[in-house]
C-alpha cells in the first residue's frame, strides 16, 4: 500500500503538471483546503464554492504544489511507511493514512479559519505515520545526512529522539506562525502537529491483531 500510494500521488502530480496554470489554480481551489471556505459560508457561496463539500479533507492529500513538495513527501513515506504498514497490513494502513491526513486538514482548518489560501500535500498524512512510527518503532536509529554548508555529515540517531525533535520544531514554528500574518501561503505546521499527534494516539487501533512485528535496526532519513 506503501508503494500505491506513491504511485496514486505522483500520478496525480503528473496530471497537475499537463494543467494550465489557471486550471490548476482552480484545481487547488476546489480540491485544496482553504479554511474559509467552511468559517465562512456566505463568503464560499458568494465566490462559487459547492455548499457541502467535505471531500477536499482527502483529496488535498494527494494534491502538492511543486516537484520538491512532492518528492520530499514521497521520500519520507518510503522510508517510514512501510515499517508502519507490516504491522498494521495494507487495508487498516490505507485507512489510518487517509484518516490522519484528514485530522491534520481539520487541524489546520481550526488553526487558520479565516485563511483563504488553498493547502494541499500528504504532509498531515505522513506526520501520521512518523507519530505511529515512533510510537511502534522508539528504539530504531535514523541514518541522517545532514549538509554542513557544503561538508556531508552522516551520523545515527535513534528514532525518538529524531521524531520528537521534528513535531517540537512543528510546534514551535507553528506557534509563532499564529502570532504572525495568516494570510499568506506556507507550510501548514498545524497540519504536521496534528497529524503526528493523530498517528500517536491512534495507531494501536489500526494494529493487525495476528502479526506482531519486529523494529527494524535502521531507517534512512536525509535532511
Amino acid at each position: 500500500m506503501t508503494w500505491t500510494l506513491i504511485a496514486v500521488t505522483s500520478a496525480v502530480y503528473v496530471l497537475e503538471a499537463l494543467l494550465h496554470p489557471e486550471h490548476l489554480q482552480q484545481i487547488a481551489y476546489l480540491f485544496g483546503i482553504v479554511p474559509a471556505r467552511y468559517s465562512h459560508p456566505e463568503w464560499a457561496l458568494r465566490v462559487g464554492f459547492p455548499l457541502d463539500d467535505y471531500w477536499p479533507f482527502v483529496s488535498s492529500i494527494f494534491l502538492h504544489a511543486g516537484v520538491l513538495h512532492l518528492v520530499s513527501n514521497m521520500w519520507i513515506l518510503w522510508i517510514f511507511g512501510d515499517n508502519v504498514e507490516d504491522r498494521m497490513g495494507p487495508w487498516r494502513f490505507l485507512g489510518f493514512y487517509l484518516l490522519c491526513g484528514v485530522i491534520a486538514g481539520l487541524v489546520h482548518w481550526w488553526t487558520n479559519t479565516h485563511s483563504v489560501v488553498p493547502t494541499v500535500g500528504a504532509s498531515g498524512a505522513i506526520a501520521g505515520v512518523l507519530g505511529a512510527y515512533v510510537v511502534l518503532y522508539p528504539r530504531a536509529r535514523v541514518v541522517t545526512l545532514f549538509l554542513l554548508v557544503f561538508w556531508p555529515l552522516i551520523f545515527e540517531l535513534p528514532a525518538v529522539f529524531y521524531l520528537f525533535y521534528w513535531f517540537a520544531i512543528q510546534l514551535l514554528s507553528g506557534t509563532a506562525a499564529l502570532l504572525g500574518p495568516q494570510q499568506v501561503g506556507g507550510v501548514a505546521w498545524w497540519a504536521h502537529v496534528g497529524g503526528f499527534a493523530a498517528g500517536a494516539v491512534l495507531v494501536r487501533l489500526f494494529l493487525a491483531r495476528h502479526h506482531v512485528g519486529t523494529a527494524p535496526a535502521f531507517a534512512r532519513h536525509h535532511r
